[in-house]
């Protein structure tokens, strides 16, 4: 006998249990399956609104839906004889309560709507959470920033000494990649709040629904306005998936900093041993395994991006069955983006940081040559060109000395520069690295200074990212409160 409801009426056929594996969308609907009570409850509410259906049979209907929210869903919803847990659902309210009420559930939607829904309730909780952690990070980061302005550190390009830093300098490059992280999330989650319920398998319903009703009392910012792409579309899962992409690139860009800096080559960081193994055949090893793994999922994560943009790139309008196979790329992406971003915040808070070391290698490779070449075109008037090609040719020549820079400046102009004043207190002064940093005053620099305003701005935004977030919370959590409240309210 065939057991599943949606089934039973068009097709008569057994199904083998490997096919009905294959068929069941039930591993991924385990995410989806207090959402789908969340839609059920609101689409019985709306049918009794409309009076499309009366008031005894919505009171039944909602009692055993809030016996399921309470208690939780059995796991015979979950088993394979049931493609989804929708199916699942409505067979179980079937047999509670009986066909002639249980299966009024159904009056008006489609899976298509009901599940692009429980998507859309699944997802904006879990920006909401990813936001949350971005914060929590960018804290961490700034945290960080502030208790190290005075940390002296190389500044790399193409991983060779380039020009010095601080440690706060750097670190406050990060949290501003990860506020921009925040900021597309953010705009994401205003395309996800919205409602496709109502739009059915994709052309709607005769019936006089609300759409409108269902998405307040879910807490939707709104309906898509046209049917087909409300359960055609899956962009708003892409969208999110590409932003998280972008954000675990930023996460490993970091980690391979953390790896490099906790080397024995580098030595500028050591990570709390929580967060490193050894080997099982050297002993003294203490391995950043778990930056390497974080450097890892964001492959995995850009890897769900790929795989979800594939299955629909090539989809016609409305509803195809291969959008199931996105949903599990979905949510792979997401919990390996949160468990990445929450675990390296607490890595990052727990490391510490060897400044002595940093301050050692921040001077080499003629770190403040450009300071020299500057100072060149100030006190001479030269081109910067020019002494760039007189500094860089002393460089060629070895140590960065009056006598080498001279001997530049003849070559490079014919002319020499200490007879037109220059001296060995010149060029000390300007090779030296406190000096050098101090100078680098404008918006976003090293300077003590633009540190300082730096660190005051991010907060002030930071601040004002976390009070977005907590109205958000807050909107969603009174819409769904009250919905069950009212839910009980119109059970005898």
């Amino acid at each position: 006998m065939n057991n599943d409801v949606v089934r039973r009426g068009r097709l008569t056929g057994e199904r083998s249990g490997e096919m009905m594996h294959f068929l069941s969308s039930m591993g991924a609907d385990r995410h989806l399956a207090d959402a789908d009570l969340l839609v059920d409850i609101a689409h019985v509410m709306m049918l009794q609104k409309q009076q499309i259906v009366d008031p005894g049979t919505a009171a039944s209907l909602l009692s055993a839906l809030l016996r399921l929210y309470d208690d939780g869903i059995p796991e015979s919803a979950f088993g394979d004889k049931f493609e989804d847990i929708h199916a699942g659902i409505e067979s179980f309210l079937i047999e509670s309560i009986g066909e002639e009420t249980g299966g009024r559930l159904h009056c008006g939607r489609s899976r298509n709507d009901e599940v692009a829904a429980c998507l859309r309730i699944r997802l904006r909780e879990d920006i909401l959470r990813q936001l949350s952690i971005i914060c929590r990070l960018r804290d961490v980061l700034l945290t960080l920033a502030e208790s190290h302005q005075d940390a002296i550190m190389p500044g790399l390009t193409h991983l060779q000494h380039a020009q010095p830093t601080t440690l706060a300098h750097h670190l406050l490059s990060y949290e501003q990649a990860f506020s921009r992280d925040f900021e597309r999330l953010a705009q994401a989650f205003s395309r996800v709040n919205q409602s496709p319920l109502g739009a059915a398998a994709f052309a709607s319903t005769g019936f006089p629904i609300s759409r409108e009703y269902t998405a307040s009392l879910l807490g939707f910012d709104g309906v898509i306005g046209n049917t087909m792409d409300a359960v055609a579309s899956r962009d708003f899962a892409l969208e999110v998936l590409a932003d998280m992409a972008i954000l675990m690139l930023t996460v490993s860009r970091l980690c391979e900093e953390l790896i490099l800096w906790s080397s024995a080559f580098v030595r500028f960081i050591s990570l709390e041993d929580a967060f490193c193994s050894t080997s099982s055949i050297m002993p003294q090893k203490k391995n950043p395994d778990s930056a390497e793994i974080m450097r890892a999922k964001a492959g995995s994560v850009l890897g769900s991006f790929m795989a979800s943009a594939v299955i629909v790139k090539a989809l016609p309008m409305s509803y195809n069955r291969d959008l199931q196979e996105l949903t599990p790329s979905l949510f792979r992406g997401v919990q390996d983006t949160k468990h990445s971003t929450g675990l390296l915040a607490d890595m990052l808070a727990s490391a510490t940081f060897d400044t002595t070391r940093m301050r050692e290698e921040a001077g080499r490779g003629n770190a403040t040559a450009t300071d020299l070449a500057d100072m060149l075109v100030r006190r001479f008037g030269l081109p910067f060109r020019t002494a760039h090609n007189i500094v860089g040719r002393a460089a060629q020549k070895g140590e960065l000395s009056i006598l080498n820079v001279d001997a530049a400046a003849i070559e490079i102009t014919g002319t020499s520069l200490s007879s037109r004043g220059l001296t060995t207190s010149d060029i000390s002064g300007s090779l030296d690295i406190e000096k050098s940093l101090q100078t680098k005053r404008a918006a976003g620099g090293p300077a003590q200074v633009s540190i300082v305003a730096a660190l005051e701005g991010r907060k002030k935004q930071l601040a004002c990212d976390r009070e977005l977030l907590d109205r958000w919370k807050e909107q969603i959590a009174s819409a769904l409160a009250g919905l069950i409240r009212d839910a009980r309210r119109m059970v005898p």
